[in-house]
């Protein structure tokens, strides 16, 4: 039979992408998601239909609801209605900077949502938690890349607060009621249905529309862009590997990354940094127009520079992101105007 899984976020960028493939490799998928107005619900609302029409390829096999996590009664009539093996928490309040002014949002569903995610999956005796994490974990750490050997106790941003604390929370679930968790530090995605808030699609609306791009901290900033056919892969890959107890954890000499419960911590990055100017420069290349570039300091919240050590992601499912920058951009610009007809 079939594996049944839920994918909660499910009309987000990566959620949506996922879905696809998941139904590609043969996945029953129950999708969850509230379609929050952060950014157009339009967008949201045509990847649903996107996955609608892919899934017609696949009948019976692609199941929608529109919730939210924070909704407890709801969740439970849902894991009630069916038997998952496998949830993949994608659901979040997303931003950095949006976090800084809207400190509600994030403790509602980054915190209070994914409690009651948990407490779902204790009660069902879900086999496979898989949920997001970010790169923002590493706050203000300058020891590049990051390993997630690292100590994280130093976020700069509230999301990034809640993001950290969804990882304890869950090693918490996994330690007490031996739920496997998998979480996925994902860096700086980009692509096709991407996120309206991001630097690739602020940047190609405005170079397009030839309206000045803001270039914070003057241009000195890093980034390592993780193309999102890579991140599903990833993901793909742990949906088949559930976490598990490692034989390496020295209670006396603790590594963060493992436990003593089945409890795992991965990034998903490139492991390829961009400059934020050199990626200016291809986006140009491939739109065909030059930006109008505005040089400002940086925001609050942020980083100068992210890179990702993916070496345990690579041992634990033998895959690591590797699309070149410039092959992802094409694809993103190419669906861009498609899709916005610039």
């Amino acid at each position: 039979m079939s594996k049944l899984i839920l994918v909660t976020g499910a009309a987000g960028f990566i959620g949506a992408a996922l879905v696809k493939r998941l139904l590609q490799n043969g996945y029953v998928v129950v999708g969850l998601d509230n379609l929050n107005d952060y950014y157009e619900i339009s967008l949201k609302e045509d990847r649903i239909k996107d996955i609608n029409l892919y899934a017609e390829g696949f009948p019976g096999n692609w199941h929608f609801y529109k919730e939210s996590l924070e909704d407890k009664f709801i969740l439970g009539k849902l894991f009630k209605e069916y038997t998952f093996d496998i949830v993949v928490n994608l659901a979040a309040q997303a931003g950095v900077r949006f976090s800084i002014d809207n400190p509600s949002n994030y403790i509602q569903t980054n915190l209070v949502g994914f409690s009651n995610l948990l407490e779902e999956c204790r009660k069902n005796k879900i086999g496979n938690l898989i949920f997001a994490s970010s790169s923002s974990v590493y706050g203000g750490n300058r020891n590049l890349p990051f390993v997630e050997t690292q100590p994280v106790n130093h976020p700069i941003s509230l999301y990034a607060a809640t993001k950290r604390a969804n990882e304890l929370m869950a090693h918490t679930y996994s330690h007490l009621h031996n739920i496997s968790c998998t979480a996925l530090r994902f860096f700086t995605v980009y692509g096709p249905w991407g996120r309206p808030d991001m630097a690739p699609m602020i940047f190609t609306k405005s170079i397009l529309n030839k309206k000045p791009i803001n270039i914070f901290n003057y241009g000195n900033m890093e980034r390592d862009f993780t193309y999102i056919d890579d991140v599903v892969e990833a993901i793909i890959r742990c949906c088949s590997k559930p976490a598990t107890v490692s034989k390496l954890f020295d209670t006396k000499n603790q590594d963060p990354s493992i436990s003593s419960a089945p409890f795992r911590i991965f990034n998903i990055g490139n492991s390829q940094p961009v400059k934020l100017l050199r990626f200016i420069e291809i986006l140009e290349s491939v739109l065909g127009v030059k930006a109008i570039r505005n040089n400002m300091p940086m925001q609050p919240g942020d980083v100068e520079a992210t890179a990702a050590d993916t070496k345990l992601l690579e041992n634990w499912v033998g895959f690591k992101p590797h699309t070149k920058i410039e092959d992802g951009i094409k694809k993103f610009a190419k669906w861009y105007i498609k899709y916005y007809g610039d």
